[in-house]
């Protein structure tokens, strides 16, 4: 329950996950100082809004969720992605009490204290926090970002202009963070970053310190000791380097999920090429049938952009031809969007009619739909596990190792009252469509 002598803090956090952690970390920060954090905009003396710039969609989700929280409350305060183009937001909300970029954690903490100032009696080793901090996540799942920035220069990105360049957390830490989500009551590590693959490369792979023992700040130490925590951990946002393939036997042993999530981006070598992407469709393709061949369980998702200036209806030929012949589990779709900044701008190739985007965009979903529901499909029979998400009335919803929330699919169990989010249990498929899954506990589980 809300303290009304305590400064109260609205919050609106919008875009990635990664962007979620931003947001909960200055809420922990916030909370420790004895700040209470409300859902209601006329129960709140400040809202903080966390944008997201990465698209224009995005950029007019932030402004119209600022225009929002100004209407509602009149005193908000703006970080993130959008944040680092300050006079964009100050020019449609000239209102906004301060505005900062991304990950400027103690900016947005001293602007709430500028506004509104904490209360000086306020003692974190009273007021209690949880010692795992605050979350936006159920009490069940948490994303944990190991690393800020990118390295790469992919030319319809501006990330590495906002987020700037790859910077690592410490390996001791990261484990130490995961290992307190666990023990708080934490089932599944989301393990999200720009460039998760890259992790550690701008330290060199130094060695730190965790549980008593000399660890590498590199993946696949990481994922290892993650992994024996005893909890689901799961990977995203995978460059294809080929050092991931050193992930796949932690995979098949069991010690993190089998679920690689690697964007493609496109299958043509010319557009990858203009994209400034790896360019060799082929040997992604070998690798591919290499990892099914070691972990005959790994869930494959990928992302592609359709669209691009210059390509050809022969280059989303290549395309179509590379699902057809991966035959990937998991794949979202975007049209082609300019991005203010974006070295794609400065191209000079043709620009691809929004009619054709559209038609290109339903031909690839058409198609990846019969691919999906066809591996779907032959799940059925097959006994799963299952982590469960909400439980109602009806029975309960989780997902299934191939699943990450809010992004794949969900499993329904129908009449299965009587579990609780956070418990993972076994079951039997016996329904499938293109996304879901329906199944029935086993005895064990009744």
């Amino acid at each position: 329950m809300s303290n009304k002598e305590n400064p109260r803090v609205g919050f609106v956090s919008l875009g990635c996950p990664k962007a979620l952690v931003d947001s909960e970390r200055i809420l922990t920060q916030l909370k420790l100082e004895g700040y209470d954090l409300v859902n209601r905009y006329d129960d709140a003396d400040v809202v903080v809004v966390n944008t997201c710039g990465f698209i224009d969609a995005a950029k007019q989700e932030s402004l119209d969720a600022i225009g929002e929280a100004i209407n509602e409350n009149g005193k908000v305060i703006v970080t993130g992605c959008m944040g680092a183009d300050a006079e964009a937001i100050r020019e449609v909300h000239p209102q906004v009490l301060s505005v900062s970029g991304p990950e400027q954690y103690e900016q947005v903490v001293e602007a709430v204290h500028e506004w509104v100032p904490p209360k000086t009696e306020h003692d974190p080793f009273v007021d209690l926090v949880p010692p795992q901090g605050v979350k936006l996540t159920p009490r069940h799942y948490a994303y944990l970002k190991i690393s800020e920035g990118c390295n790469h220069s992919c030319s319809f990105c501006i990330i590495p202009s906002m987020r700037g360049k790859l910077v690592s957390r410490p390996v001791g830490e990261v484990l130490k963070e995961a290992e307190g989500l666990a023990r708080a009551g934490v089932k599944e590590l989301l393990v999200v970053s720009q460039d998760t693959g890259a992790y550690g490369l701008d330290t060199r792979y130094k060695l730190d310190m965790w549980d008593g023992r000399p660890v590498k700040t590199r993946l696949r130490e990481m994922a290892e000791a993650m992994g024996k925590l005893g909890i689901w951990v799961r990977l995203h946002y995978l460059y294809p380097y080929p050092h991931i393939d050193d992930l796949i036997p932690l995979m098949a042993e069991g010690l993190i999920l089998p679920y690689l999530d690697i964007p493609f981006q496109h299958a043509s070598p010319r557009v990858l090429k203009l994209m400034k992407r790896p360019a060799s469709s082929d040997n992604i393709l070998q690798r591919i049938a290499d990892w099914r061949a070691q972990c005959p369980s790994i869930t494959i998702r990928s992302t592609f952009i359709v669209g691009f200036p210059g390509e050809t209806e022969e280059d989303f030929q290549e395309l179509l031809d590379f699902l057809e012949e991966a035959q990937l589990d998991r794949v979202g779709c975007f049209q082609y969007s300019p991005v203010e900044g974006a070295p794609a701008n400065d191209l000079g190739l043709e620009e691809v009619p929004d009619e054709i985007k559209q038609q290109r965009w339903e031909r690839l979903m058409e198609l990846q739909q019969q691919i999906s529901e066809a591996r779907q499909l032959d799940k059925i029979g097959q006994t799963i596990e299952v982590i469960i998400d909400e439980v109602g009335d009806d029975g309960a919803c989780g997902r299934s190792k191939a699943d990450s929330p809010d992004i794949d699919g969900n499993v329904y169990l129908e009449g299965a009252t009587q579990l609780q989010p956070g418990d993972i249990v076994k079951a039997v498929v016996i329904d499938a469509d293109a996304y879901d899954l329906w199944g029935e506990l086993t005895e064990s589980d009744d």
